[in-house]
């Protein structure tokens, strides 16, 4: 008597659990004639090989914190922030010092992920994280010192949370003037794990902040545009004027 074949949705149930190519199942399943058995491994191995990108991107990420502990720094806070274009709300800044065998894999710059993405991470930040810190400098601040000395300010502000103190900074192409050694990186948040780390907490941070300031100021659709100068939100402006979140030296606001 024949031996009826694994079904299809078995072999997919056993796909999800297996991870080795070398696999006695894989290569049974490979001289499987049924289109809907390679369709499924085709997938299987579209998986391992984004799960193997991941992790490759991930170690490369590494690159800066591994060089600052060779060096001997123990406590290393990557620095983001998120906020200087907005024409309405805070600048936030954050500072992360994750543990030394942090896992985080699929961690990127928070831009580049969806808000799902980052939610998930940001609950395994807090979990692997040593410290964090956030840094909020309001509208009023902003006007009097420009945007970019709000910046630094919150970025110092965050780094003033941090329990340890670090011993080591890494930035996002920013350097700030606490006599603590630190590398500044153009494009941080897209490499290095501490900085990326640090942008998913200012945007989450932010974000909530904005969808707040929604309710609160009605009209401007600030829970969609977190401040930018949308179509919506010029409009509220032109509807229903100035809030006290906004930034009264952006244009066109300051022309207003």
């Amino acid at each position: 008597m024949t031996e009826k074949p694994t079904s299809i949705a078995e072999i997919k149930k056993q796909l999800a659990e297996i991870s080795d190519v070398k696999d006695s199942r894989i290569q049974l399943w490979q001289n499987d004639s049924r289109k809907g058995v390679q369709t499924a491994l085709n997938q299987w191995q579209n998986r391992l090989a984004k799960k193997a990108q991941l992790i490759e991107n991930y170690q490369k990420m590494q690159e800066f914190e591994k060089l600052a502990y060779l060096k001997g720094y123990k406590y290393i806070a990557g620095i983001d922030e998120v906020g200087r274009g907005p024409l309405a709300g805070p600048v936030v800044s954050a500072a992360v010092i994750l543990k030394s065998d942090a896992n985080l894999v699929g961690i990127n710059d928070s831009k580049q992920l969806s808000q799902q993405k980052r939610a998930a991470l940001l609950l395994e930040i807090k979990k692997q994280a040593v410290a964090i810190g956030v840094g909020i400098i309001e509208a009023e601040v902003i006007d009097q010192v420009n945007i970019y000395e709000a910046t630094k300010l919150a970025m110092q502000a965050a780094i003033d949370q941090l329990e340890p103190q670090p011993d080591f900074l890494l930035i996002d192409a920013m350097k700030l003037a606490n006599n603590l050694p630190q590398e500044n990186l153009i494009k941080g948040d897209a490499r290095s794990i501490s900085i990326a780390a640090a942008s998913i907490v200012a945007k989450e941070t932010r974000d909530q902040m904005m969808q707040e300031f929604a309710e609160v100021y009605p009209g401007y659709g600030f829970e969609k545009n977190a401040g930018y100068g949308t179509k919506e939100h010029l409009a509220g402006l032109e509807k229903f004027g100035i809030t006290a979140i906004h930034r009264r030296s952006f244009a066109p606001i300051k022309d207003m």
